[in-house]
């Protein structure tokens, strides 16, 4: 019995060592992941805030086509700001003020040609009334012989004109009635535009990068950049190859020399995008051809990782 156990063991030997190297490779991995149940990821990734690294910028308007200089900065680089937190300012500023005091002095203005157009209105139409009593008295004398035609005819004729002349004064009371919404909308929008030449967080974060300086030129790069550092996440860039083996909900081990100890998370994502490893890795070793899809890690703890965005870690999956 013992040299029967002897004689197959030399041939599993001798066969595993006639087999091709990346056969025998794939069928101890097979091995690795039947013993013990699941089969771990090891990718490379990065860390970055929740929601990525935004760039905050300046929109370019009329008064500042080719792009608008900032001539206030509220804040510093690592500064942690509020949603809502005044972050720069733009040199239209001066410019958007004075078209809305014009366009305030324009809503003004057609407020009170509103008030002096129904005034108007009012008066023509107390006149119409007097005409038009005047002209039925004119016409009840007429039918007892007391008075003339021509008078009578004058009486209605007053009438009618009185009548006309307050349905014309009513009507223009209305369209100057009107202009009033038309100056409060362009109010409104000088308002918006006077809102737009100042920069405000979005949300709570922290300033991860000042971009230009007080009296730049701020063009379709951006003013700053803003992060949600309370929560951090790893992105692993795991091979195509290896991504049937992540599963979200899956626990993950984060590690740097950088990190004071490794980190641990939770795979919560797998984004819908394979990339090449080319567009985002800068190791000249790499594989070109490989094919990445990326992978969102929930950090546990992001105290650690809140000063390092893009700092390069190591990610494992599920070991």
């Amino acid at each position: 019995a013992r040299r029967t156990s002897s004689t197959a063991l030399a041939a599993v030997m001798v066969a595993l060592l006639a087999m091709p190297a990346g056969q025998a490779l794939a069928q101890g991995a097979t091995g690795a992941k039947a013993a013990n149940g699941a089969r771990g990821v090891a990718a490379l990734g990065r860390l970055e805030p929740e929601g990525g690294i935004v760039r905050l910028g300046l929109p370019s308007m009329p008064e500042a086509v080719s792009g608008t200089v900032v001539t206030k900065l509220y804040v510093e680089r690592g500064a942690d700001v509020q949603a809502g937190q005044l972050l720069a300012e733009a040199d239209t500023v001066g410019v958007l003020k004075a078209e809305l005091a014009e366009a305030r002095a324009a809503l003004e203005t057609a407020r009170r040609d509103a008030r002096a157009a129904v005034s108007l209105a009012d008066e023509a139409c107390v006149l119409a009334d007097v005409a038009s009593r005047q002209a039925k008295r004119q016409a009840e004398l007429l039918n007892r012989k007391l008075t003339s035609d021509d008078v009578a005819d004058q009486a209605k004729g007053n009438a009618d004109a009185g009548a006309a002349t307050c349905k014309a004064r009513r009507a223009a009371a209305s369209v100057a009635e009107s202009r009033i919404a038309g100056a409060e909308a362009a109010v409104t929008r000088q308002q918006a535009e006077l809102e737009r030449a100042y920069l405000r967080a979005p949300f709570a974060g922290r300033v991860l990068d000042v971009l230009v300086k007080a009296g730049e030129l701020a063009g379709a790069e951006g003013v700053l950049e803003l992060g949600r550092v309370q929560q951090m996440y790893a992105i692993a860039e795991v091979y195509e190859t290896d991504i049937r083996h992540v599963k979200v909900g899956q626990k993950a081990r984060v590690k740097s020399d950088a990190l004071p100890k490794p980190v641990t998370g939770t795979e919560i994502r797998i984004r819908p995008k394979v990339q090449k490893l080319d567009e985002i890795g800068t190791d000249p070793a790499a594989r070109k051809d490989a094919r990445i899809i990326e992978v969102e890690v929930k950090l546990d703890d992001s105290t650690a990782a809140a000063a390092l965005s893009l700092l390069q870690v190591e990610v494992e999956i599920g070991r």
